[in-house]
């Protein structure tokens, strides 16, 4: 989880590239040693392998969360609402 006023870094798309094929390549080790190479977490590399086998768990650039009605009746859903009150009114009339 990131800690407040944390700041961020951003890796050029060339070299996130060059490392990732390093990887894949198999050249002298795993994310640590490439890690170590390039001064960086090997978290952070694990994460870039992640992404590219599995692309379509990972919306990159894209909104997070449920995609929101785009068109949405308010007066259909404010009838349902005065319905159901009405409903909850005659339940508590009936105790």
């Amino acid at each position: 989880m990131a800690n407040k006023g944390q700041k961020f870094r951003r890796y050029d798309p060339e070299l996130k590239e060059k490392i990732i094929s390093e990887y894949f390549e198999g050249h002298n080790g795993g994310t640590v040693y490439l890690g170590k190479k390039y001064g960086m977490s090997p978290y952070t590399i694990d994460t870039w392998i992640r992404r590219r086998k599995r692309p379509e768990l990972y919306n990159e650039g894209g909104k997070r969360g449920r995609p929101k009605d785009s068109e949405i009746d308010w007066k259909e859903r404010y009838q349902i609402l005065k319905k159901f009150q009405a409903f909850l009114k005659a339940q508590r009339e009936k105790k």
